[in-house]
């Protein structure tokens, strides 16, 4: 199949290789683009997507994602599905679903660069059953598990809920490790204790260089991201009181406020030991 793919960063661009090594046709655009991928086709501008009769986004944001919709794949037939699959809210897929040139569906993913280079990351679809079971295929080649949550917007609600989970679950992880700190505990063996414990989810397992090894670990998911994510959420939950996730917010904002934006989420542990550490003499003046 032909498909185009917008969007080439760390985590479309392995995607967009599985596609290929899965015998696809790939046209992909993205204007900060460095070298051209092996297996794949660039094209010029987001209208030669429009070429494919199937389109993937894995934009960084919904402004980005609205003007490859609107005016990108304006000259797509309106058999053309695009596939949300950045994590930009329910509203807006359901405003493009309903305002676009091409029939739209969201499916963003949950799981790190790694694990979409090995393809073993999750995907919510939201839409139809017939268009699920038209994408599930194209969707099978980047992904291990592929969950239809319902019409369109769904998937981007599941996503938002998701990462709800991992940023206040990260936090946890933090305050967890200044604990086991307070008590002088070697913060390699509480880790171990952690692991294993009834507390032991597999992110606490995956992230254990990220927090304890931050320099070398690499970034799977920026906090900045992070933040992005959950402000979405605490959006769509507006109303709601939402103790655990409007603290794990105001964590990441203060991060963000203090140059970690571009750092592992993990990071969040630097942003709370900032706030935790002993006021200096001159600070304690003023």
């Amino acid at each position: 199949m032909l498909i185009g793919f917008a969007g080439l960063g760390r985590m479309g661009l392995p995607m967009a290789r599985r596609l290929a090594r899965a015998g696809h046709r790939v046209l992909a655009y993205d204007p900060g683009l460095g070298s051209v991928p092996e297996g794949i086709a660039v094209v010029a501008s987001a209208s030669g997507l429009a070429e494919a009769e199937l389109s993937i986004s894995m934009l960084p944001d919904g402004a980005a994602t609205r003007e490859l919709v609107l005016t990108g794949l304006a000259g797509a037939g309106r058999n053309h599905l695009h596939v949300v699959m950045g994590t930009v809210g329910p509203a807006l897929v359901k405003e493009l679903a309903t305002t676009g040139p091409v029939d739209v569906i969201d499916a963003p993913v949950s799981g790190s660069v790694s694990m979409a280079e090995a393809a073993t990351i999750t995907t919510m679809v939201g839409g139809t059953a017939e268009q699920f079971e038209r994408v599930r295929p194209v969707l099978a080649a980047m992904t291990a598990a592929q969950f239809h949550t319902g019409p369109i917007g769904s998937g981007s609600a599941a996503k938002l809920a998701v990462n709800a989970v991992l940023a206040t679950l990260s936090q946890g992880i933090a305050e967890g490790l200044l604990i086991a700190e307070a008590g002088e505990l070697d913060l390699k063996i509480f880790y171990d204790v952690l692991r294993a414990s009834a507390a032991g989810a597999p992110y606490v397992g995956y992230k254990e260089a990220a927090f304890l090894s931050p320099a070398s670990a690499g970034v799977a998911a920026p906090i900045s991201l992070i933040r992005k994510d959950l402000g979405l959420a605490l959006e769509l939950a507006a109303g709601l009181d939402l103790p655990g996730a409007e603290a794990a917010y105001a964590v990441l904002d203060e991060a963000t406020a203090r140059g970690h934006g571009d750092e592992d989420m993990a990071q969040v542990l630097a942003a709370l030991r900032l706030r935790n550490r002993p006021l200096t003499k001159e600070e304690t003046l003023s």
